[in-house]
């Protein structure tokens, strides 16, 4: 069974409207935060940078369940839908840590891009071995 990546974040002031809600748009930003762990975690993130990829967002999808407010700790879920030979998907659940309830879920698809030529290409297979742990699929 493919293993889920997750970890917390306590809302700021800063991630929120005047009625210390969450503004929309900042559950991309959640989404990204989980993301950028979840490299260091697989010991990806020093990777990335020396490789000759980039892996840019071509789709990003975020449904809304309930609000979360200032000072909630979230629990962001992440895991590996699908990989392509260019493309992967991840999805994401964002959790109240207290009740547990789902605030939002929702998924973005990266593609591997040559950073000179600005083409797609072929995700390393090095980074195919480590991703497809956590691989629904």
């Amino acid at each position: 069974m493919p293993q889920s990546f997750k970890t917390l974040y306590r809302v700021s002031w800063a991630d929120t409207d005047a009625a210390q809600i969450v503004h929309f748009s900042n559950f991309f930003r959640f989404f990204e935060r989980a993301e950028e762990e979840f490299y260091m975690h697989i010991g990806l993130i020093d990777q990335l940078g020396d490789k000759e990829i980039i892996i840019p967002r071509v789709e990003a999808f975020c449904q809304y369940r309930k609000p979360a407010k200032f000072n909630d700790l979230l629990e962001i879920e992440l895991t590996v839908e699908e990989i392509k030979e260019k493309a992967v998907k991840y999805g994401f659940k964002i959790y109240k840590n207290e009740t547990k309830e789902l605030l939002a879920n929702g998924y973005v698809v990266a593609v591997a891009t040559n950073k000179q030529t600005l083409k797609a290409t072929q995700i390393p297979k090095e980074i195919v071995e480590k991703l497809k742990t956590f691989c629904n699929k």
